[in-house]
């Protein structure tokens, strides 16, 4: 979502008297704090703010005073009767969310009017803890890395800029310094993505394998490799069961994903982990911000242009990744296609529709024939182009998502 939006639905719900846990999750470096700290400069309500992340002693002792404090705040004020408490990186905080579903209760009892907005980094503990625990008592705001539209507009960026420099408002600042951005993208942000907002999370037995995957999926992204192809290339993984676990980690961290094939009504469906054949199947693998394919190319900002294959593969990841954004928080689930030797780069699929999505990158694959036999297979709304001969990527970029079909 972009950040205005969701500045603006913040302001709505916090100003409104229905209360909602609201929830701010994205990954790491995508402006969630700088969100928070706009609106709580906006919000009149009597406030309380804290963050789970950097200090001991944060724990559910922690967690339950910090919400009577929240508390405190309405009942001091008789006048206002209203306030905010905000938690950032409650991720942090092992079995916050039965904690919070219990305390969010009691004020719902007690007819506390007490707003509350938790922040967090996508990871599993994130999803399992909103899903298990909290199921209609929260409402999500998907933060993701800026999408060109607001790039352009906040830093002036360029679409060339846009695609080497990725969606990070961070990395904008630091695009007259080459090699500080580098150091930005592969020292602070993917490491600290992988130590912080993976490891500090979930139990994970083979960190450095997390490393290698990373790197495979950014230097073939937009490939299609079989988890068996995986396993050759990573045999410390053990199993294709772990392979699979490791990608929705870093999906979860917002670094990378295996995009799974569509299939349509009664196919062997590949996108539940828990069905082998998806774990045996060929994810499509994909950086979700093209910064993390020219951060790891030893190319500047000029000389990656004149490579065909490194651009080609940026521009085709940018569009993919876009795709998985820009669907955050809605009803389009994200695939691509493979049959009879043809593929179709992505498709978008919203309950029975379907839209399917085609890179030119070159004047080599100009070709559209797994995109005319995949419309013949499967019974498609629209079809696109995107690139050369087709739907200019600035265009593609600024349209809606749902738009598409």
């Amino acid at each position: 979502m972009y950040k205005d939006q969701a500045y603006k639905l913040l302001l709505e719900r916090f100003r409104g008297e229905r209360r909602f846990i609201q929830v701010l999750s994205g990954p790491r470096e995508t402006g969630k704090t700088t969100l928070v700290r706009k609106l709580l400069d906006e919000i009149a309500l009597l406030k309380w703010y804290v963050t789970a992340e950097g200090r001991a002693g944060r724990d559910l002792p922690w967690l339950e005073m910090q919400w009577r404090n929240g508390r405190a705040k309405v009942e001091i004020n008789r006048i206002r009767n209203r306030g905010l408490l905000v938690i950032e990186e409650i991720e942090r905080i092992p079995g916050w969310a039965e904690t919070v579903q219990r305390l969010w209760d009691e004020d719902t009892a007690a007819g506390m009017n007490l707003h509350v907005l938790v922040v967090g980094s996508s990871s599993l503990s994130m999803e399992q803890g909103l899903t298990e625990n909290l199921a209609g008592r929260f409402e999500l705001i998907p933060i993701t890395p800026g999408l060109f539209p607001e790039m352009a507009a906040t830093f002036g960026m360029t679409l060339n800029q846009y695609l080497y420099y990725g969606g990070y408002p961070e990395g904008a600042d630091l695009m007259k310094s080459p090699k500080r951005w580098i150091r930005y993208i592969n020292d602070l942000l993917v490491e600290t993505s992988i130590s912080r907002d993976i490891l500090q999370t979930t139990r994970v037995d083979k960190p450095s394998l997390l490393h290698d995957l990373l790197a495979i999926a950014c230097d073939n992204s937009c490939q299609i490799l079989s988890y068996r192809n995986l396993l050759a290339r990573l045999p410390a993984a053990g199993n294709t069961t772990t392979l699979a676990h490791y990608l929705r980690l870093l999906q979860g961290a917002g670094l990378a994903a295996g995009l799974p094939k569509y299939a349509g009504p009664g196919e062997e469906t590949a996108a539940d982990e828990g069905n082998y054949r998806q774990r045996g199947s060929s994810p499509k693998l994909l950086a979700l911000n093209t910064a993390l394919i020219t951060a790891r190319a030893d190319q500047d900002f000029d000389l990656a242009r004149t490579d065909p294959d490194l651009w080609g593969r940026v521009m085709e990841t940018a569009v993919g990744a876009h795709c998985i954004h820009a669907a955050a928080g809605t009803d389009i689930s994200v695939y691509y296609w493979a049959g009879q030797n043809r593929e179709v780069d992505f498709v978008l699929a919203r309950g029975k529709e379907l839209a399917a999505l085609e890179v030119v990158t070159d004047r080599r694959k100009q070709t559209a024939s797994g995109l005319e036999l995949f419309c013949r297979l499967y019974p498609v709304q629209r079809r696109h182009i995107i690139g050369l001969a087709g739907l200019p990527l600035d265009a593609f970029f600024r349209t809606p998502l749902a738009d598409l079909f």
